[in-house]
């Protein structure tokens, strides 16, 4: 990506923030592809800021396994391996399933499910208008953030969170069309059903079969094969 794609920034007594998170914005949007290079001199040239506070941005970035140091400690943004995504669903889908289960067991079962199909709303209203791809992942993932704020499980959010930025990475990767299955509201109602019915087992089968589906439409299974090979 060209250094043109990241604004400057403002001076203030919060640049290291803003920095970091104008870079955490670039490469969860897609700005920076997995693998690209990212320089500290271009990118402190392009926001203004010193190659001190981007090695300090860059440094957290990763932390929260965004960046990944390579060869001669050039610094690249992550690229998983098609082991490492199913792993990411795998440890979401245990997330997500303990959120649903939490929810159901809650006595504002009703009211968590009626969130859920507004944010439901939200999603298909981001695909019908032709809203960007951004937007999109943002209705996608925030009916999953939804979820798992609805538990009341603070370390189960905290720790969904921090899969965010790679799970992020991997969606704005992925091929369009098979993408847009993945995150339909379609492919998500029958979660938001079961929850009003209070149906556990069949809310956390259908949390399976959504992510098993969302590793084959984003083609991770195809690659899986050919990695293996």
């Amino acid at each position: 990506m060209s250094g043109q794609a990241l604004s400057s920034l403002t001076r203030s007594k919060t640049l290291r923030e803003r920095a970091l998170v104008a870079l955490r914005t670039a490469i969860t949007t897609g700005q920076y592809r997995p693998g690209d290079h990212l320089g500290e001199v271009e990118i402190a040239e392009h926001l203004s800021v010193s190659r001190g506070t981007v090695r300090e941005a860059l440094r957290h970035l990763q932390q929260e396994g965004l960046v990944t140091a390579g060869a001669r400690g050039m610094l690249r943004v992550s690229q998983l391996t098609p082991t490492e995504v199913r792993e990411l669903f795998q440890v979401r889908e245990a997330l997500e399933g303990l959120a649903v289960a939490q929810i159901i067991a809650s006595p504002r079962r009703q009211e968590a499910a009626e969130a859920l199909r507004k944010a439901l709303e939200k999603l298909h209203d981001a695909f019908e208008s032709g809203a960007d791809l951004t937007a999109k992942v943002e209705a996608d993932l925030g009916f999953h953030l939804l979820l798992c704020e609805l538990s009341g499980n603070s370390i189960l959010l905290k720790t969904w969170r921090q899969l965010e930025g790679p799970m992020r990475v991997v969606i704005m990767s992925a091929a369009g069309e098979r993408r847009d299955v993945a995150m339909s509201a379609t492919s998500h109602a029958p979660i938001a059903d079961a929850i009003a019915r209070g149906d556990a087992a069949a809310a956390k089968e259908i949390l399976h079969a959504h992510m098993t589906s969302a590793i084959e439409q984003l083609g991770i299974e195809h690659e899986g094969t050919r990695e293996t090979a």
